[in-house]
This record gives C-alpha cells, structure tokens and sequence, in this order.
C-alpha cells in the first residue's frame, strides 16, 4: 500500500493474485464462509470499508479490484473490447476465489461490479450461494430503455463507450474533476459530504492515470457492444440467475428514477429476486451502511 494512503480495512490482509491478464489485487479479511465485495465505477475496493469490518465478523471478506481499477492490472483494451467485457471480469473473480481456496461463494456487486455478479452468476451456474447487486438493473434494461430522461441521468454510458482516445482525452484533460463530478452527482446529496476524505484519496490516485481512464472506457464500450450482446443472448434462451439474489437500491439513485428495479430484474434474469430501497443515492454502502446491513446480512444467513 502506498505510504501516502490511508488503511481502510484495518487487521485485512493484502494479496496480489494473477489473473489471465496480470495480478487482482484483494484485501481479505474474517473468517466463516466466503463473500466476494466488488466495486462500481469510478471507485475501487475502498468503497466497502464502511461495512467490510462489519461482514468480516461473520464471513471471510475478500474485497478486490476489477481488472483496469485500483491497483489490478490495466490491460490495453482489444478491437471488440472482450478484455474488459463482464464475462472476462468475472474469470478475474473466480481465479481470485479460487486461489484463495473458495469454489463457491457469496457474491455482492455495486454498479459496474454487479454487472460483472450477475453475469458470474449466468456464465457460472453453481459458483455462487448468493448474489447481491447493489444499485443496479440489467444492462439490456438500460440500453433498451433509454429514454431521454435515462440518458441525461447516465450520459457517461454514451460518452465513455465513444470510440478511443477522444473520451480518454477529455477525461485526462481534468481527470479529478471528472470523478469528483460524478461521485458528487449520483450521491443523495449531490455532495462529496458522504465520502471518506481518506477513501477519496485512493479513488483519486488511481483515476489520475491514462492506461486506467483507458480502461474505465473499454468497460464501458464493453457495456455498449459485447455484454449487451451476451445479456440478449441468455433473455433470448431463457436463462436464469439460479442462487438467491437479492437487489438493494437507492431510494435517490439511478435504478430508483425509472421502473421497479425488482420489476426490470424478475422480467430478465432473476424471476425469484427480493429486495428493497435505502435512503441513498447511487453509492449505497458508503452512503447508508447500516441501511445496506440490515438487508444484506439476514440475506445473507439465510443463503448459506
């Protein structure tokens, strides 16, 4: 860890675990049964220290970053942006699953991370005992519903999948800014007030780097092309999310300002969904953590 960055996760262990594309790195902490926390967009696994320490009384955490964020590796992106494509992501969890001795386990997603869940959990029938997707609907859900309003409240979906280097330049051009714009924007009080100033310090210091902004874009051109094809692919078989899942929103946050977030996920891929909102914006386990608890924990006992 760098000097200059504060330790979140304090009594967690650090482990750097390669991957078909360099190392993931972890913080792995607890003990009882495995659970698997992965960050959204524009964060890292920093997001979770708010109930981290708490899961860890229970459960052995493991809370890593997604190939391209934090301090995993940053491929360069392919021409039809399979590198950074959910699928791709989740043989990143697994392999770090794996190597840290759980074949299966809990599995709970905020944003681009729960994107990265619920594919794991349709391409990987069996691996999971759960899956929690904090603050999301499916990606087809969005894309095929954008409406105007939709794409004001998430422009960036457009604008980072814009071929390469224009969004990469913009963004680099005030890089800080950008991020602190849309952490600011999507929280409930459209303010940086909830965020950790010593968690905004690690979010900062990756996101000021051209080969990660590189990155944040293929996610998102993968968004646009490949995972919007592989999500109409399993719609179109039938498949289903098979372990029981569960959605946590945000009552100020994205899913919340259009349909049912349980509706738009029992009509795709989890017709036994439960859940529920918190008082939040888009950030949930930093904005209410003990709102995200009370729904995540008895979910979780009950799923073992």
């Amino acid at each position: 860890m760098s000097e200059d960055l504060a330790d979140l996760f304090p009594g967690f262990e650090s482990r750097w675990i390669p991957t078909e594309v360099g190392k993931a790195f972890a913080r792995v902490g607890g003990s009882g049964p495995p659970v698997v926390l992965i960050h959204g967009f524009p964060q890292t696994h920093v997001m979770w220290h708010r109930v981290a320490p708490r899961l860890a009384e229970r459960y052995t955490v493991v809370a890593m970053d997604l190939r391209g964020y934090g301090w995993s590796s940053a491929p360069a992106g392919d021409p039809d942006h399979a590198l950074y494509s959910k699928r791709a992501m989740g043989r990143d969890v697994v392999a770090v699953m794996e190597a840290l001795g759980h074949t299966r386990f809990h599995c709970v997603g905020h944003d681009r991370g729960a994107r990265v869940s619920y594919r794991l959990a349709l391409d990987h029938p069996g691996r999971l005992l759960s899956l929690a997707v904090l603050d999301i609907m499916p990606t087809l859900v969005m894309w095929e519903g954008m409406t105007a309003k939709r794409a004001m409240q998430v422009y960036h979906w457009t604008f980072l999948a814009q071929p390469a280097p224009m969004p990469e330049r913009l963004i680099g051009g005030a890089a800080r800014f950008w991020q602190d714009d849309k952490l600011a924007s999507w929280s409930g009080t459209r303010t940086l007030e909830r965020f950790d100033p010593r968690a905004m310090a690690h979010y900062h210091a990756f996101f000021d780097n051209p080969d990660r902004i590189h990155a944040l874009c293929e996610d998102y051109r993968a968004g646009a092309t490949v995972d919007l094809a592989h999500d109409r692919e399993d719609r179109d078989a039938g498949r289903t999310i098979l372990c029981p899942t569960l959605a946590i929103w945000g009552s100020a946050g994205i899913p919340a300002a259009s349909s049912s977030p349980l509706d738009a996920w029992r009509d795709t891929f989890a017709p036994q969904i439960e859940g529920a909102g918190v008082d939040s914006g888009h950030f949930v386990p930093e904005e209410n953590p003990q709102g995200t608890l009370d729904l995540l924990l008895p979910f979780l006992a009950k799923s073992a």
